[in-house]
């Protein structure tokens, strides 16, 4: 529903803390190709600031679905009585017509008079049914007495009280909202100190209004880039990798600090971060000096694979050690290089392999010959 002005994304939700309740937006910008965070605020105050101004629009409606409330609960299911009386009126007439045919009919046609004798019955059944369902309303029809009429129509008076009460239902307040807004724009001045939001109401009208970024815990603890590279890397790698990275991109603890393997456990423990000290194997990618000994070949040989596009290499974020996915080793054309290259001694990246082909790129001739006789 928050959408950044500046780059026109939307932004998300992430949730913090020991217990991960501390909600934070975040637009993430061009983080996922290297890049970094284009807006970030903490939540609470944010929602509490636009909660008011919803309140403001919506408490003078408290009254009236009070007042509508009472109406319904006072007709206790008026409309649905109606509807049956109809019915039974319009039931009853049928059945006098069916016994009116059956009581025409000559006795002598048996089989007509058993057919009619049947319609009538079920004539005869339905109105019994309807007539069970009226007094099954009859029986459940409630009168408000003076008192709770009186604690209806306080409740719209005290609509405020009602909303912030802790018996109103976050996923009532969410529905509202939505019913309410259509969308919120934010912008953070120059030197990200003040949030400008407008919101877009249902209907066309808009609000604008102005508050101090709001800070979160975060900011003053781990960064919340390096909480996200955490993140991202705790599922398969091992604490000790990701202090690595971390520091080869320039992240530094909340207390400047360079990251260790027990600062990142930590981090992961007060964040609630699911993770493992050391690295968990991956059956279907290895790393570049697993993928060369797997396919008998040097380090440098997958490196120019994957310089040549030939050989797909991915990372979990920037800077995290490069994988290549297992599968991709067995197909095309990565075993045929491979065997020419065993077969020949020359790596060759492009075209076919023959003896007398000379090699577009060829690496220590004498190593991978040598490897290819063992």
């Amino acid at each position: 529903m928050l959408y950044n002005v500046q780059c026109g994304r939307k932004l998300h939700v992430r949730y913090w803390g020991g217990r991960g309740t501390n909600a934070r937006y975040l637009c993430k910008g061009d983080y996922d190709g290297g890049g970094q965070y284009c807006i970030g605020f903490g939540g609470s105050s944010v929602d509490r600031r636009v909660g008011q101004e919803l309140l403001k629009v919506i408490a003078p409606l408290g009254v009236e679905a009070s007042l509508r409330a009472l109406e319904e609960l006072s007709a206790g299911g008026a409309a649905q009585r109606a509807a049956l009386s109809r019915k039974l009126e319009q039931l009853v007439y049928e059945a006098k017509k069916a016994f009116e045919q059956y009581d025409g009919v000559d006795a002598r046609n048996r089989l007509a008079a058993s057919e009619l004798e049947r319609r009538w019955n079920e004539k005869l059944e339905e109105i019994e049914a309807v007539k069970q369902r009226l007094s099954s309303l009859d029986d459940q029809r409630y009168s408000l007495s003076p008192e709770e009429e009186i604690r209806i129509r306080s409740m719209g008076d005290h609509f405020a009280g009602v909303w912030q009460s802790d018996h109103c239902p976050p996923t009532l307040k969410k529905m509202i909202f939505r019913t309410a807004i259509e969308d919120i724009i934010v912008r953070t001045d120059q030197d990200k100190t003040t949030l400008e939001l407008v919101i877009h109401w249902k209907g066309g009208a808009h609000t604008q209004l102005a508050m101090g970024r709001p800070r979160s815990a975060t900011e003053t603890g781990t960064p919340i880039e390096a909480l996200e590279i955490i993140r991202r890397m705790a599922v398969r790698y091992g604490d000790d990798q990701i202090a690595s990275v971390l520091n080869r991109r320039g992240y530094s603890t909340g207390k400047g600090k360079r990251w260790n393997q027990t600062r990142v456990a930590t981090a992961r423990r007060n964040h609630s971060i699911a993770g493992q000290r050391r690295a968990l194997p991956d059956p279907e990618r290895v790393s570049l000096s697993q993928a060369a000994r797997i396919s008998g070949v040097s380090h440098r040989t997958i490196e120019q694979l994957v310089e040549a596009g030939l050989l797909k290499g991915e990372q979990v974020t920037p800077r995290a050690p490069w994988e290549i996915r297992r599968s991709d080793l067995d197909a095309e054309p990565i075993r045929r290089i491979v065997d020419c290259l065993h077969r020949t001694g020359k790596l060759i990246l492009q075209g076919g392999c023959t003896e007398d082909q000379l090699a577009l790129f060829t690496e220590n001739q004498g190593d991978d010959n040598a490897r290819h006789h063992e």
